[in-house]
């Protein structure tokens, strides 16, 4: 069962894509990210950019961030990403967009974000892909921005980047999430 685990919206059900398209985070997982985060969660703003049910930027609302915009390339997922917006009473302080992640975080910004979630189907190599495009493209991150990766460790490698520095990687089972942040000029 997929749920809210704290904040306003705490025991909310959230429903699934049918199917094995998406692979829905646990609440183990979702616990230690927001453990992580912290206090920083609130009034953030965040793209979760491989959206699936909305679970992360759900849970980041139900925490108390001010905005998240979902984005996804089927029209399933849209939709439970709406309908579950819906059911946590969050549509009003989110946004969903149908489209490929590539294509979007290509684009010139129209907006900036402190968290950037990056977790799509597994074993296609997108994560690195997508990685490396938001590197190329940093604008879509706020001077403090964040990216947060979320894959299966046996995916991870090293990638050279130019704007992005990983701080911090973490292993819960079989799901790895790996932290990066803006370069600034003090990183040298």
């Amino acid at each position: 069962m997929l749920r809210v685990i704290a904040g306003k919206a705490k025991g909310r059900k959230l429903k699934t894509v049918p199917g094995d398209t998406t692979r829905p985070v646990t609440d183990m997982v979702k616990e230690a990210l927001f453990n992580i985060l912290g206090m920083d969660v609130f009034d953030s703003h965040w793209w979760d950019v491989f959206g699936g049910t909305g679970a992360i930027g759900i849970e980041a609302l139900s925490r108390d961030a001010e905005f998240v915009r979902f984005s996804d390339l089927n029209r399933l997922p849209v939709e439970i990403i709406k309908e579950n917006l819906a059911t946590c009473g969050f549509s009003a302080k989110a946004e969903v967009r149908r489209g490929d992640a590539f294509a979007l975080l290509k684009v010139p910004p129209d907006k900036t974000f402190e968290y950037v979630y990056i977790a799509p189907p597994q074993y296609k190599e997108m994560w690195s892909e997508a990685l490396s495009i938001l590197d190329e493209n940093p604008g879509w991150l706020s001077e403090t921005g964040e990216v947060i990766v979320q894959i299966h460790p046996k995916e991870y490698k090293d990638l050279p980047t130019k704007n992005l520095l990983k701080y911090d990687e973490r292993q819960y089972g079989s799901t790895m999430l790996i932290f990066y942040e803006k370069k600034t000029s003090d990183h040298g």
